[in-house]
């Protein structure tokens, strides 16, 4: 899409305001950036033209970034929103209304650039986040883990930790929910506190009557009741010809 963006930033601080304003306005896919310091104000504006996008602050006097996304989303025509804010602990509220992006200030340039590819994706039709990304938190920045480098996820209380060969990543998501969402994609469990990726299981190796399986280096103990079940799916997954095969 070669038009460029009518904007609009939405921040009650006036010197992150600013600043967000001068940041989209070096992009050259951008036309023009309204500005608003407070989300009253904003529905006030949407009400009288439409813009291409919003990039909202998340707490505000009034209503929030929060607050005002899902009034945005019962638009006819909802504009991507991307939030900008200081605070990392609303991601998962922003990702359920569907929010483009989350930008952790203080925004670089480069970030912000990223979150206006996004917006531009979103426009054009093109999802910003394919469905078997998970969004984490890494450094102070929401990145996307693809679910496919996942090797193995393990509980931690009501989270869940996804381990792959770059490192690990806590996200707010129980196991038991992540066990009926992932089956499909080729997770079981083999212990009440683990879900492995089947394409990761490097050995399975039986000691003593005690099954365990390695994955990406780790060994991972297979609990009694499980052992069965996953040397059924291995073997099957293995054998040529079955579904699920390479």
């Amino acid at each position: 899409m070669s038009e460029r963006l009518t904007v609009l930033v939405v921040d009650d601080e006036r010197p992150a305001l600013e600043e967000l304003r001068w940041l989209l306005e070096r992009d050259e896919r951008i036309e023009a950036v309204l500005t608003c310091d407070s989300a009253t104000e904003a529905l006030r504006l949407l009400q009288e033209r439409g813009v291409d996008a919003v990039f909202l602050d998340i707490r505000m006097p009034g209503l929030s970034g929060v607050d005002l996304a899902r009034v945005l989303s019962r638009f006819r025509t909802p504009p991507p929103v991307v939030f900008v804010t200081a605070h990392d602990d609303s991601a998962v509220d922003a990702f359920e209304l569907g929010a483009v992006d989350y930008v952790l200030k203080p925004v670089r340039e480069a970030r912000l650039g990223e979150a206006v590819r996004r917006v531009v994706g979103a426009r054009a039709g093109v999802p910003p986040v394919a469905d078997d990304d998970i969004a984490v938190e890494l450094g102070g920045v929401t990145r996307f883990v693809p679910r496919s480098s996942v090797g193995y996820v393990e509980a931690q209380g009501d989270y869940a930790r996804l381990h792959t060969a770059a490192g690990s990543h806590l996200v707010r998501v129980p196991l038991t929910t992540l066990e009926e969402e992932w089956k499909d994609a080729g997770f079981v469990r083999i212990h009440r506190s683990l879900l492995v990726a089947l394409q990761h299981v490097q050995e399975v190796r039986m000691d003593g009557g005690r099954c365990t399986v390695v994955v990406g280096g780790t060994h991972l103990g297979v609990s009694r009741r499980h052992t069965r079940e996953l040397r059924d799916l291995l073997v099957r997954r293995a054998r040529p010809g079955t579904a699920g095969r390479g």
